[in-house]
């Protein structure tokens, strides 16, 4: 599913100073579909920089996160995003809800 789905959307990848990858966000017309950041890169800043520069070019980009998962949901709040809806299921059918965030600064 993933192969798929990659080379399909725009990808942003930030690197460290001997270009390793530490993170990497998708954005699919405004919805954020992924952020993913290193373990060892995590609490330094490298994810808010990579959403602020999605925020540059979508203002109200939106993104959906677990409910389950109360980290991701605060970081995403700190960062202005507000909670507008929640499903029951993920996008592929799965009793794992979600919350929708849509960023208002």
């Amino acid at each position: 599913m993933v192969c798929g789905f990659l080379p399909q959307v725009p990808l942003w990848l930030a690197v460290d100073g001997k270009d390793y990858p530490m993170a990497f966000m998708l954005i699919d017309n405004g919805h954020m579909q992924a952020l993913f950041v290193d373990p060892d890169g995590r609490g330094t800043g490298i994810g808010a920089a990579l959403v602020r520069h999605g925020l540059a070019l979508h203002p109200r980009m939106t993104t959906d996160v677990n409910e389950q998962n109360a980290q991701a949901i605060g970081f995403y709040e700190k960062m202005g995003f507000k909670r507008t809806g929640r499903s029951p299921l993920d996008d592929q059918g799965r009793p794992y809800p979600l919350i929708h965030l849509e960023y208002q600064g």
